[in-house]
């Protein structure tokens, strides 16, 4: 819900901003999407599951990857996946 709130407000300041002013509000929205997601990975029959708790699944538009943070094993891992073949779910803790 709070995430669904921060996108109309930035929706709503972006269309009285200059373009570089969209730009740099677009970047700080990522920080407002903190929240718990399982994130998948296809490509043919390769497929690939993250749960991100807590945390947040950051793109990167012009590099064409997502990225973010998991837990395994009580490590912290850095994941790196394309945009074009990755799916986010916002998930119930």
């Amino acid at each position: 819900m709070l995430s669904r709130l921060a996108l109309i407000v930035s929706l709503l300041l972006m269309t009285a901003c200059t373009e570089e002013q969209q730009n740099k509000l677009s970047r700080l929205g990522v920080t407002w999407l903190e929240g718990n997601y399982r994130v998948t990975y296809a490509d043919g029959e390769h497929v690939k599951n993250w749960i991100v708790l807590d945390s947040k699944v950051t793109t990167e538009p012009a590099k064409g990857y997502y990225y973010f943070w998991v837990r395994k094993n009580g490590k912290k891992y850095y994941v790196q996946t394309p945009i074009a073949r990755t799916y986010i779910e916002e998930i119930e803790k």
